[in-house]
Formats: structure tokens, C-alpha cells, sequence
């Protein structure tokens, strides 16, 4: 069955690092666009990055832009997000998600990871 399992979330003080790892299983990972999402209770989920199949192509919401670095290991059928500089505003349950290849196919999400940015 398909999973997708977060891992590497925690609490850090404001300016610290943080890398999150997403371990998918299932389908057929190398073929697949992946992103990273975050939500705060109470909030809409966000889009934090996405990162093309074979990882050339990378995008960034406005607000992690120069901060967060998404990158992925196919053979390793895993993707990261390193977080740099992180802000009281980051703190957030992130979770990785692989969108519908096509309108009407199916999404995955992990059930998330948490990340507490506190002094």
C-alpha cells in the first residue's frame, strides 16, 4: 500500500536548522512531482515547496524563499526539506504529499511531523 512517512521535526529556537525527511513507498516515486505542505491548527494548509521527478525543477512559497531547500534521493525514494533561519511563524505540522498525476487520479499525504520554532 502506498505511505508516506515524515520524519525529522521538533522544537528548535528562532534561527535554527531543521531537516525534515518524507520516506514513500507504494508507487512509483521517480516518476512523481512531490511537495511539502504545512498547516497550523485552526489555519489553511499551506504549499511550502515542490520539487519535479528527477529534481531539477524546485519552487518555494514566498515565505521560506532562501530559507528552506527542498531536494529528493530516488533511489532512496525520499525527499527533504532542510529549513535554515527558522522563524516563530514556521511552526506548523509539515507534511509531504504527492499530488494527482492526473485530475481525477488519487493524492497521498503523510500524517505529518511537528516543528515548534520557540525560545
Amino acid at each position: 500500500q502506498v505511505q508516506l512517512v515524515e520524519s525529522g521535526g521538533g522544537l528548535v529556537q528562532p534561527g535554527g536548522s531543521l531537516r525534515l525527511s518524507c520516506v514513500a513507498s507504494g508507487f512509483t516515486f521517480s516518476s512523481d512531482t512531490m511537495r511539502w505542505h504545512r498547516q497550523v491548527p485552526g489555519k489553511e494548509r499551506e504549499l511550502v515547496a515542490a520539487i519535479s521527478s528527477a529534481g531539477g525543477m524546485t519552487t518555494y512559497a514566498d515565505s521560506v524563499k532562501g530559507r528552506f531547500t527542498i531536494s529528493r534521493d530516488n533511489a532512496k525514494n525520499t525527499i527533504y526539506l532542510q529549513m535554515n533561519a527558522l522563524k516563530p511563524e514556521d511552526t506548523a505540522v509539515y507534511y509531504c504529499h504527492r499530488p494527482r498525476p492526473t485530475p481525477r487520479s488519487a493524492e497521498y499525504w503523510g500524517q505529518g511531523t511537528q516543528v515548534i520554532v520557540s525560545s
